[in-house]
């Protein structure tokens, strides 16, 4: 009979639940059979019995039988499936590769900071085919590893997205965004200027509306405090205004819903402004004018991250409309 194996979990793996590590180990290990072997005792941590939810600490010893190397997917469930390919992945042109690649404002051994374009989702739904995570592989740049997102933009928003190169970079990028470590600074056009001109809104907001409708709000039974400081840096008298933005929180749509809560909803944000949210004349695009301008995240190496995203053509077109001067940002809001 074969011996029983023994494998020292990697610093590259810490921090992955057991029951998705021993599949991406043994992938010929289904769910069923890995339920089967931890529920008999057959996979142990550390020589005890362990949960499919443990997460794994680097230097952990995870014993499994023979039985694992050879279990076909599924074991104990009936026969093997054919797999399904994954959802995710979207085939692109040379073309599309490349210009994704042009888009890159920083990489390194670690990260990779984009410049998203307005109106392509970060991730795919029913009735979203063609997004982001599904082109990840276009920025492998030979890596072993695929890049992982481990922050949102909204669709309609554009400006800079952060991806995790390694696993391990995934887990502290992710912990930084949970923590409130980094600094997210945000531009957007308002139609209507912000009164008083700098301040801190703090509004809970929480889901409402129905399938496919989601809007948030602030009378919804699920509502989490959100909290955000803004800044005018130019305005047209009453009718418009460049207003910068730094959510210290992140929920969904938070900006955008702030903005509606005082009055001055960002240009071309119809789902909360309304037809108060586009103004006539100007040659306007009807789209949104939210851009994620700058982030800097800490780093456990050294010095933060510090990254700073273009101008799309639809904002920078908005700010010649109105005579707007786009000053920087990094010093508008305490860093305490």
């Amino acid at each position: 009979m074969a011996p029983l194996e023994t494998v020292t979990v990697p610093p590259a793996d810490a921090g992955l639940r057991l029951d998705r590590w021993l599949k991406a180990q043994f992938p010929g290990l289904g769910q069923g059979a890995v339920q089967k072997f931890l529920r008999t005792g057959q996979i142990r941590v550390d020589g005890r019995r362990a949960k499919a939810n443990l997460r794994l600490i680097e230097g952990m010893e995870v014993r499994v039988p023979p039985q694992a190397r050879q279990a076909p997917s599924g074991a104990g469930s009936g026969p093997k499936a054919k797999p399904k390919p994954k959802s995710r992945d979207i085939a692109l042109t040379r073309e599309e590769a490349e210009e994704l690649r042009r888009r890159v404002l920083h990489r390194d051994r670690e990260i990779i900071a984009l410049d998203k374009p307005a109106g392509l989702a970060v991730q795919g739904g029913t009735r979203t085919q063609r997004h982001l995570d599904g082109m990840l592989d276009a920025l492998r740049y030979g890596s072993s590893e695929r890049p992982r997102l481990v922050h949102r933009l909204d669709k309609d928003t554009s400006g800079v997205l952060v991806l995790a190169r390694t696993r391990q970079a995934a887990q502290w990028l992710t912990a930084a965004f949970r923590g409130r470590e980094t600094r997210k600074l945000y531009l957007a056009v308002t139609v209507g200027a912000p009164r008083p001109r700098r301040g801190k809104i703090s509004l809970a907001l929480g889901k409402g509306g129905g399938p496919g409708a989601e809007r948030m709000g602030a009378g919804a039974t699920d509502a989490k405090g959100a909290v955000t400081l803004y800044d005018t840096l130019d305005s047209a008298g009453s009718r418009a205004a460049l207003v910068a933005l730094m959510p210290l929180t992140g929920r969904t749509h938070q900006l955008r819903a702030h903005m509606a809560a005082i009055e001055t909803p960002i240009l071309g944000d119809g789902k909360y402004g309304g037809r108060d949210a586009f103004l006539a004349g100007h040659g306007l695009e009807k789209r949104l004018h939210l851009h994620a301008r700058a982030i800097e995240i800490p780093r456990p190496s050294g010095l933060p991250l510090r990254v700073k995203a273009p101008l799309p053509p639809h904002l920078e077109s908005a700010l010649g409309a109105f005579g707007f001067t786009c000053p920087g940002l990094e010093d508008r809001f305490p860093r305490d």
